[in-house]
């Protein structure tokens, strides 16, 4: 890992607040000129530590609903089987999120839909039909406690 100095972990907390701040605003809130603030800002973008920016949007005023986690239990963990389920579940638009997990089950997804009917055709349709797919158990979101992209970066300070 690279080593990031204050300015650098400000500069990731500041753009993880909004990643819409134009550089002057950037630079005043860590405590640097202009042009330092612009090219470390390039510089994280370059190594890969800024990997891009994006609207987040507000799942429910678009008419998204339904969250739910789905652990998939899958039949074998093969190279190949475990690829072709991979492939699959990247072309599926409502699964936002994918984990190899440990413990039961193979994978955990994290998947949004419009409402319970069309969470149910989903799964019925896609979801069970998954290449190497041996079982589905689903929990549904009853409510959202926290929700946040921002990564903590605490253990970076003391360095």
């Amino acid at each position: 890992m690279e080593q990031l100095d204050k300015f650098d972990l400000a500069i990731l907390q500041e753009l993880q607040k909004d990643g819409r701040l134009s550089n002057t605003e950037l630079a005043s809130r860590v405590g640097l000129s202009t042009a330092p603030c612009w090219r470390r800002v390039r510089a994280l973008e370059e190594s890969g530590v800024i990997k891009g920016y994006r609207a987040e949007l507000d799942r429910k005023k678009i008419g998204l609903g339904v969250l739910a986690f789905v652990r998939l239990d899958a039949e074998r963990n093969t190279g190949d089987s475990t690829r072709a389920l991979e492939e699959a579940i990247h072309k599926l638009p409502e699964v936002v999120s994918c984990h190899y997990i440990s413990g039961t089950g193979t994978f955990e997804l994290q998947v949004i839909t419009q409402d319970l009917d069309s969470f149910s055709r989903l799964a019925r349709e896609s979801l069970i039909n998954l290449p190497h797919v041996k079982d589905l158990h689903t929990s549904f979101s009853l409510g959202e406690v926290k929700t946040s992209s921002a990564l903590p970066l605490g253990h970076l300070q003391s360095r």
